[in-house]
């Protein structure tokens, strides 16, 4: 099954018609206004969903193009949902496609943002993809944000890993998951998810429990600058830890996307 059966069910922070997502879009907007960010710039929205992240840096820096990025071609559609909430006339680019392929899908970009705690669905090998080929896709003096939060921290030591969890719950039915495996050359859990009741399985996904250190490591190596920006120093609730990028190392990212593979 692919991430589509997954968003179907997990979904209510991005949908336009939620409430708490159209609250999270001013936040972000808010968020992305208080940062040095270029006006009338070009955006570009990786592992976009509906495009929440996007819209709110367009309008918040009053871009000239917004590009969302995402492997769920149906989810890019809403895009201009939140761009008419937002009062905006960009007409943006949709691109369904792999992110870790962004050299050969977009052109160049000022801006980019990578929001939504996404990065659980990429393991080491795919971030090393993902960072070098945003690197070699934005401007000189570009900007590559990271939305995530500390699962090593949060998830396996504070909470626990559960063999059995309820993800979400909707109106008429729940969302669990269930361990399922462990990948040690990918650093990947393997969890099943079922919808109750009836256990009807959704389908298998595989997820990487990333620290924000290891993320702000491998950015450095493809970034001149590198730092994290905590909600406690941003002050918004519905935005999450971001990692900050800036100046990318463009000839650091064409080395090793030369000569770079995965796991044996």
């Amino acid at each position: 099954m692919s991430l589509e059966g997954l968003y179907r069910y997990a979904r209510a922070y991005m949908e336009p018609d939620n409430e708490g997502a159209r609250k999270r879009f001013r936040e972000l907007a808010e968020f992305f206004e208080k940062l040095e960010l270029p006006r009338g710039g070009r955006i570009l929205d990786l592992c976009a969903g509906t495009g929440i992240a996007g819209a709110a840096a367009a309008r918040a820096t009053g871009a000239s193009r917004l590009t969302v990025l995402d492997a769920r071609a149906e989810d890019l559609e809403r895009v201009h949902e939140w761009l008419e909430s937002a009062g905006l006339s960009t007409i943006p680019t949709k691109v369904q496609g792999d992110v870790r392929k962004i050299p050969g899908l977009v052109e160049e970009h000022d801006v980019a943002v990578l929001f939504g705690n996404t990065m659980i669905h990429f393991d080491p090998f795919d971030a090393v993809r993902i960072f070098a080929g945003v690197a070699l896709t934005l401007s000189g003096d570009g900007i590559f944000m990271v939305e995530d939060t500390d699962r090593v921290y949060r998830i396996l030591y504070s909470i626990g890993y559960k063999e059995f969890f309820v993800e979400s719950k909707g109106e008429n039915h729940t969302l669990a998951s269930v361990h399922e495996g462990y990948d040690v050359r990918r650093g990947t859990f393997k969890r099943a998810y079922y919808l109750l009741p009836g256990f009807e399985k959704v389908g298998e996904f595989d997820f990487h429990h990333w620290d924000l250190a290891t993320q702000l490591a491998i950015g450095r190596i493809f970034f001149g600058e590198a730092r994290l920006i905590r909600p406690g120093e941003h002050g918004f609730t519905r935005v999450g830890d971001v990692l900050y990028f800036k100046r990318p190392r463009k000839d650091i990212a064409a080395l090793v996307l030369d000569d770079f593979s995965g796991p044996r």
